[in-house]
């Protein structure tokens, strides 16, 4: 599996070996609006996808064969909520010079909650409404910033968003969020 975004910091299934890795032909990018885990079709979140073009850097998990079907079956049920993504088997440079195969979830452009592309200030404003039942759409996006720091991962417009979210994120009302809405980040 390869994560990209909340996957990262919430992976929500045992593994074996988690490695840092490079998966060419996309780029990480807040262009999902988020109806369920992050907000709701009224007042519409900001999740991360697997865009088009470019290069992203993020993790590669390695599940024990045993763990491979039912880690598969949470995945489809966690990334899959409203038919978003694709599920693709993408190659991902680890170290070494090596790649592996990995199932990722790619944005469906032709889905009605893609985003395309917005402006940093429209990204900041629907990120900042998004409440939904895993949470409030800020928490998502700094912790997700704040994972990539510490993998060492440089990803220029979520720092910028991240930055301007800062202070949101210290005013906003806490909400109640169950364990298994937790887990998921759609």
């Amino acid at each position: 599996m390869f994560a990209y975004g909340s996957l990262l910091w919430n992976p929500g299934f045992p593994y074996v070996e988690k490695l840092r890795g490079v998966v060419r032909g996309y780029h990480r990018s807040l262009c999902v609006y988020s109806h369920v885990h992050r907000g709701t079709i009224a007042k519409p979140g900001l999740v991360l996808g697997l865009d088009h073009g470019g290069a992203c850097v993020g993790a590669v998990y390695r599940v024990a064969e045993s763990e491979w079907e039912p880690t598969l079956a949470y995945l489809r049920a966690r990334e899959q909520a409203t038919a978003i993504y694709r599920e693709v088997s993408a190659p991902v440079a680890i170290a070494g010079g090596r790649r592996v195969q990995a199932v990722s979830y790619v944005v469906d452009r032709g889905h009605h909650q893609y985003s395309r592309r917005l402006t940093l200030e429209d990204t900041v404003a629907l990120v900042r409404q998004g409440v939904g039942r895993s949470g409030h759409n800020i928490d998502y996006v700094l912790r997700t910033h704040a994972h990539l720091v510490e993998m060492g991962i440089e990803d220029t417009f979520l720092s910028n968003v991240a930055a301007l979210l800062a202070d949101a994120a210290e005013l906003r009302q806490p909400v109640l969020v169950t364990k298994a809405a937790n887990e998921a980040s759609v």
